[in-house]
């Protein structure tokens, strides 16, 4: 069964950066897109960026100059490089891999102070 581990959130000061990382275990192949759901509370879930095996992003307009997504194909493990962080990215984050269907991560909290 696949499954995918998140790590890298936390609280951050406004301004500051943080990096998320997600690997997918159980998995023989490439996911033909990965990337990155965010929920706020009382918010509903929205695309922060993905990316295909051939590296073609594609990000919210919200966080473009500011995040950067990459992945290791061979390993299935996708990125997320958070700079310039604002109060107004607090939220959990999702990722999440896709080819016949979706898989999702546990989610981990990333909280921006002012």
């Amino acid at each position: 069964q696949v499954q995918l581990v998140e790590s890298g959130g936390g609280l951050v000061q406004a301004g500051g950066s943080l990096r998320l990382s997600c690997a997918a275990s159980g998995s023989s192949f490439s996911f033909n897109t990965m990337g990155w759901y965010r929920q706020a509370p009382g918010k509903q879930r929205e695309l922060v960026a993905s990316i295909g095996t051939g590296g073609s992003t594609n990000y919210a307009d919200s966080v473009k100059g500011r995040f950067t997504i990459s992945r290791t194909n061979a390993k299935n493990t996708v990125y997320l490089q958070m700079n310039s962080l604002k109060p107004e990215d607090t939220a959990v984050y999702y990722c999440y891999a896709l080819r016949y269907s979706y898989v999702w991560g546990q989610g981990t909290q990333v909280t921006v102070s002012s």
